[in-house]
């Protein structure tokens, strides 16, 4: 996260105002939450591991074991069970 002068980048009256709560400290603003965004979507991790799950899924459908599963992707049963289980299909 980037430190920035509040005088750098807001109106007078506006800081005023905030200095009537915090004054001479770090504050945070958050994003609009219109403006959040899933983990992954911007660097393509979020699409990799959704490709993945499919697989799992479609794997598992087509009678592979949890245990076999988890040897294959390197994950825990307890993982491959939360994937083949989940109602995110």
């Amino acid at each position: 996260m980037k430190y920035m002068n509040a005088n750098q980048v807001l109106p007078e009256k506006l800081i005023m105002e905030i200095q009537k709560y915090v004054q001479g400290t770090a504050l945070y603003i958050p994003k609009p939450e219109t403006e959040y965004r899933k983990w992954g979507t911007s660097s393509g991790g979020r699409n990799m591991l959704d490709r993945r799950n499919a697989e799992i899924r479609a794997l598992f459908r087509n009678g592979s074991t949890i245990e076999r599963l988890a040897e294959e992707y390197y994950l825990s049963t307890a993982t491959i069970k939360k994937i083949v289980y989940s109602h995110n299909k």
